[in-house]
């Protein structure tokens, strides 16, 4: 099977993680891939080895959204054309190219599969809520013009189909975390920070995911030298808050780290890994932590409530996260043996619900049904 993806390689973010975990699996299993993507010289190559490419004219691309230029949909189609795949999988980027997938595709008669990655607050708690409450509203009628659409959770999919997207055209398939990879192991990154007791956030620094609630709680808390937070991460509030919050209160700011090998060494020394959002899809920065046994905690914000449920985690409510988190982090630092715990439940978890490989075989099996229904439509009308 030949599947043309489409998506982008940078700058780093959820999607792009998601688009180079899942084209490698896939060219693992033996199939061909075409990658089309908004091309960035910065992107490391090595990483989607085996994939033919082609770059999409842009003119803004960010973490969140992304700006074709106006010959982007020709230079698309025109690809499409000669490349002649089975199916088309995107990974929407936020892009208007988006809305015009479903008309692209169909006049070429190729099969259209999406996985839709925006973050939300199904309980609507939040002010930034409004804004993708309108993303969900946008795409809601054109998602509805896609063979199938691959969502994260059950509440997605409830959140979806009361938008008017028909049942039967999503598909809940979670995100999935290589455990070979991501696993507990040993690491000397703490005793290079003489830490004790070590706390990460990995993520974009940015509104929504409200790490100024977490920065807030750690420094109310003083819990002394001897326990770090790390910040692993950039974004738009990098600047305003990275001054108010520094080394004397022992936050370490490691800003984006590109190599893979040394994030996984960062979470394998991990004591608590805490992600504060208020808005989410499902994160797989909380998957690779806990994949790697790492004791989690993160509100329940978009599906992460739903994976840490029943105890594989600490779930938090979106509203009052700093005060929640300052009676959470001093027992966190007292405790080791509850957080040892809470490590080995979380990589459970994943093992049970979240591996890449039950990602991929689901995906397989989706691809399977939605070419088996063209090739009966297409039967029906001859």
């Amino acid at each position: 099977m030949h599947i043309a993806w489409i998506g982008k390689k940078t700058p780093f973010c959820g999607n792009v993680t998601y688009g180079r975990e899942v084209t490698n699996a896939l060219l693992d299993r033996g199939y061909q891939v075409s990658f089309l993507h908004f091309a960035q010289e910065e992107a490391d190559d090595r990483t989607w080895s085996g994939c033919q490419e082609v770059s999409l004219p842009f003119i803004y691309k960010s973490q969140v959204y992304t700006i074709p230029t106006l010959k982007a949909s020709k230079v698309l189609t025109q690809s499409l054309k000669q490349l002649r795949p089975d199916i088309v999988h995107a990974s929407l980027t936020l892009s208007p190219l988006d809305f015009l997938l479903p008309e692209i595709c169909e006049e070429l008669n190729i099969p259209l599969v999406a996985t839709f990655h925006p973050p939300f607050d199904g309980k609507r708690r939040n002010l930034k809520s409004g804004t993708q409450l309108f993303t969900y509203q946008l795409y809601a009628p054109f998602l509805a013009h896609y063979d199938r659409v691959i969502i994260f959770s059950q509440l997605q999919r409830n959140f979806l189909v009361r938008l008017g997207v028909p049942s039967q055209k999503l598909a809940v398939i979670p995100n999935g975390v290589d455990v070979q990879k991501y696993s507990p192991g040993s690491s000397n990154f703490k005793s290079q920070l003489k830490a004790q007791r070590l706390f990460v956030y990995q993520g974009r620094i940015s509104t929504e995911k409200n790490v100024e609630a977490l920065l807030k709680a750690w420094k109310q808390c003083e819990l002394g030298e001897s326990s770090k937070l790390v910040i692993v991460g950039n974004g738009s509030l990098w600047a305003s808050l990275m001054p108010f919050y520094g080394e004397e209160h022992s936050i370490i700011w490691l800003g984006f780290v590109a190599d893979e090998q040394r994030r996984i060494d960062i979470l394998r020394a991990a004591d608590v890994f805490i992600l504060p959002s208020l808005l989410e899809g499902l994160s797989l920065s909380l998957l690779e932590a806990m994949a790697c046994g790492v004791a989690c905690v993160a509100t329940d914000a978009g599906a992460d409530g739903e994976v840490l449920e029943n105890g594989a985690g600490v779930v938090l409510n979106t509203h009052r996260v700093t005060s929640q988190l300052h009676t959470l982090l001093p027992q966190f630092r007292d405790h080791p043996e509850w957080t040892a715990l809470l490590g080995q439940k979380a990589r459970a978890r994943v093992l049970e619900r979240y591996t890449l490989s039950d990602n991929i075989t689901q995906l397989e099996a989706l691809y399977a049904e939605v070419l088996q229904l063209r090739r009966v439509q297409l039967s029906s009308r001859a």
